[in-house]
């Protein structure tokens, strides 16, 4: 093994330049996987789809740390073409994944580590499909990290924890009844209904000391000519909450609401989350406040970085479906400008080394 194959830079470069989306990960798959053999690991593949896992195994009893790093990239139409572009900085979380393998190896003593190379974060189902081949069954400790943008931490430090919302979209298929506009006592308008829903959305109370937002996103309630009641729409809604108890209180309102507003006009409507609802981050604080000193231990206290949020994460399925696994997520500023899931994304891939260092450091202390 040369010393720069595992640089993370160097390794952030080449996936940079082999995105692929949610649960297509092949190139990008196969370019952990031979990372993973020439460090002397033997990788499992198509784990979630096309996820890969390996370990890395000590002598003495003890604990399995999860070390999770996310695949996929995103899509994007630019001058009329579909693209696929590394705009959330997941081929900095795959390459860091690597770099802090590489520096595990031969240093574990006690348990294990698993290393989780996860597919289709941003698809909302990756980590599930994880789940559902048994990734968390050995699971004691869960970390990951996110490169975080200007707005939330300066380039160059490291938090603690990224304070993730719960997260979901519904959509709102609503249906009426069609007439002639001069006579719209004869039919039930779904235009009327939406709009009803709409502001039924935006007069919900929920408690004000937390953050939450709902927010409709889309409209269309066309009808196939101006003279036409359309009996068919469909709503899109965004909806975001601090915890996950005030998610629950949330989409119960959310539902009634909206529900009623339709039926103030006589129509129906039908709720669906196909994308799920991704839980809030909710971490052992405990081992929060231990990130917290190892930043410190090893960056020093100037890169210490207060903790920031927003945002969902697929991570937080790990806690909720295991809630015994203990689970820190690290934020990483690496300077991302203008934002994340921006096409025109840019990064300081050299501060990558510090998340490199924080998370060894993290993983050997429950394992070396």
């Amino acid at each position: 093994m040369k010393p720069n194959d595992f640089d993370v830079v160097s390794m952030r470069t080449e996936l940079h330049e082999i995105p692929e989306l949610g649960f297509q990960e092949k190139k990008t798959s196969d370019y952990v996987a031979a990372k993973l053999t020439e460090l002397g690991l033997k990788p499992i593949r198509n784990v979630g789809g096309t996820g890969v896992v390996a370990y890395i195994d000590g002598t003495e009893p003890g604990p399995t740390v999860m070390l999770r790093a996310d695949m996929d990239a995103l899509p994007f139409k630019i001058d009329g073409k579909d693209v696929c572009i590394h705009a959330c900085g997941h081929d900095s979380h795959t390459a860091m994944g690597l770099a802090t393998a590489a520096r595990l190896v031969g240093n574990v003593k006690k348990g294990r580590v698993k290393l989780l190379f996860q597919p289709a974060e941003e698809t909302l189902f990756g980590a599930l499909k994880c789940i559902e081949d048994g990734v968390l069954d050995d699971v004691d400790y869960a970390f990951g990290a996110h490169v975080r943008p200007i707005q939330d931490i300066p380039d160059g430090t490291v938090c603690a924890a990224v304070r993730h919302t719960a997260s979901t979209f519904c959509w709102v298929d609503i249906h009426g009844e069609v007439a002639h506009a001069s006579r719209p006592h004869l039919g039930k308008s779904v235009a009327e209904a939406a709009v009803l829903a709409t502001n039924a959305v935006n007069s919900l109370w929920v408690n004000p000391n937390k953050a939450w937002s709902a927010k409709v996103t889309t409209l269309d309630c066309r009808s196939t000519a101006s003279n036409i009641i359309p009996d068919k729409g469909r709503m899109c809604l965004d909806i975001r909450a601090q915890d996950n108890a005030t998610m629950d209180e949330l989409l119960e309102k959310l539902k009634v609401a909206i529900t009623n507003a339709c039926a103030c006009v006589g129509c129906t409507c039908e709720i669906s989350f196909p994308g799920g609802v991704i839980p809030a981050a909710e971490y052992d604080e405990d081992l929060v406040t231990e990130v917290r000193e190892t930043i410190k231990e090893v960056l020093g206290e100037k890169k210490l970085a207060k903790d920031c949020g927003g945002g969902g994460e697929d991570f937080h399925y790990f806690v909720q479906k295991k809630p015994s696994i203990h689970a820190a997520y690290i934020g990483v500023g690496t300077g991302v400008t203008p934002g994340l899931h921006n096409p025109t994304m840019t990064m300081n891939p050299e501060s990558l080394r510090n998340g490199v260092e924080v998370l060894t450091k993290l993983v050997l202390d429950k394992v070396g």
